[in-house]
């Protein structure tokens, strides 16, 4: 045995009109990152409803993670925010990838209102701060596929030893063509912060 904590990223590709989406440049670049201790796996998922908590379930049971962070781009946000609750509501301003536009559809009608993260969320805007990267704790994971996922996640692993959450990231400035006027974070800084944050929960 190596030791070394399992810990799976996710990201989602592209939707709507995009052509790309910041999260899948983050776990993809964390892939060849130097992270002691972690034993990294990486997966991108489809911006779709179902298909992406099905996808990422399944992942888990397959590799038996210690961790599972998953990350995913939030316009308008200026920080790494770590979430702290997933609501049990899908609400869409747009439709998902494959053109289903949930509205006021409760994700699991025997599932809690909401689940919180199991990951040290206050310590991880902490760390995410001290390498100099800005980093807010956030309350509300939207109720787009982001918070979908994060919901499944934390309920599927409720009763289980795996920590989990759901940590949205800043668009990237390539984006600002098609998101004009909204902040952006270089992509490097994006990395520094997802960096630490994975090092501050082993």
């Amino acid at each position: 045995m190596s030791g070394k904590k399992r810990v799976l990223v996710t990201g989602f590709e592209p939707f709507g009109q995009s052509k790309l989406n910041p999260s899948q440049l983050l776990v993809e670049a964390l892939t060849s990152e130097d992270l002691p201790g972690v034993e990294l796996s990486a997966l991108v998922l489809p911006v779709e409803f179902d298909r992406a908590s099905e996808i990422l379930l399944k992942k888990i049971a397959q590799i038996s993670p210690d961790f599972v962070i998953s990350f995913g781009q939030a316009e308008g946000r200026s920080a790494i925010t770590p979430e702290k609750i997933a609501i049990n509501l899908d609400h869409a301003r747009i439709a998902d990838n494959s053109g289903d536009q949930r509205q006021d559809s409760v994700i699991d009608e025997l599932g809690n209102d909401g689940y919180f993260s199991t990951l040290p969320v206050n310590q991880i805007v902490e760390a995410i701060k001290s390498v100099g990267v800005e980093s807010e704790l956030s309350l509300s994971a939207g109720t787009f596929v982001c918070n979908h996922i994060f919901y499944e996640l934390q309920k599927e692993l409720s009763n289980s030893p795996i920590k989990s959450g759901f940590i949205h990231i800043p668009l990237v400035p390539e984006q600002s063509a098609e998101f004009p006027g909204a902040p952006t974070m270089e992509i490097n800084l994006i990395i520094r912060g997802a960096k630490a944050a994975i090092l501050s929960i082993l």
